[in-house]
């Protein structure tokens, strides 16, 4: 090959780059832009049930929302779904259940941003990879902003159960599926969780979903925790 000739073929190839990369850096600025603006789009509280005796919680890590409700009441009972046994500590005197929907791949293997591999990335951003519950036990619930009270009535929780439990993944005989040897810390635990995690249906979209199916005030749209807790916030 030419001198020439390589000039020509480094330079075509600079500008391929080139087009990709400002093709990249649109589409996420149009995927930031279109999240940003759905998530301030409200969709209004529905229910209109007067009684309000359910307190849950809407609680971030400052990247992912989880939904926050009482172990036991009247409408449900977690303790023989969500075992206690199932964590480390196996502490007693817990008050609170919080359930976490994201994918498998970024829950099990990276547990903080260092360790997140471009493999991993990939998948949970593309439809290949798989999903996973992560349920938190907790003694009490301190509000602040990156951890909001909501109070609904006993019929809006019901709905809000079957939400979650729907979420699950079931074996054969109808139980929930343990991930035995994974947690971040002595009082939470993974399990096995339907649908797959892509870049438009997020875990916090999951938890914006998870506010419509009881009724309650939300985004239209959300991919970030942002977006549900400038509805509380804003």
């Amino acid at each position: 090959m030419t001198n020439s000739s390589f000039q020509s073929a480094a330079v075509k190839t600079a500008k391929v780059l080139g087009y990709t990369a400002g093709a990249v850096a649109g589409a996420l600025s149009l995927y930031l832009a279109s999240s940003y603006v759905l998530s301030r789009i409200p969709v209004p509280k529905t229910s209109t049930d007067p009684e309000q005796d359910v307190d849950i919680y809407i609680l971030s890590n400052g990247a992912h929302t989880d939904i926050v409700t009482p172990i036991t009441n009247e409408v449900m009972d977690w303790s023989p779904f969500i075992k206690l046994e199932n964590t480390r500590a196996q502490a007693p005197g817990m008050q609170y259940l919080a359930f976490g929907w994201g994918d498998k791949g970024f829950y099990l293997d990276t547990p903080t941003w260092a360790e997140l591999k471009v493999s991993t990335a990939i998948e949970a951003m593309f439809y290949l990879g798989t999903s996973a519950m992560h349920t938190t036990f907790y003694r009490e619930m301190t509000e602040g902003e990156q951890c909001i009270r909501i109070r609904i009535s006993k019929a809006d929780y019901g709905k809000l159960v079957a939400y979650i439990k729907n979420s699950f993944d079931y074996d054969a005989d109808g139980n929930i599926i343990w991930i035995a040897g994974h947690s971040y810390g002595d009082d939470d635990s993974f399990y096995e969780a339907k649908r797959t995690y892509s870049f438009l249906y997020t875990c916090n979209t999951w938890a914006n979903n998870a506010l419509k199916a009881c009724g309650q005030k939300a985004s239209l749209w959300t991919a970030f925790d942002t977006g549900i807790f400038y509805q509380y916030n804003g």
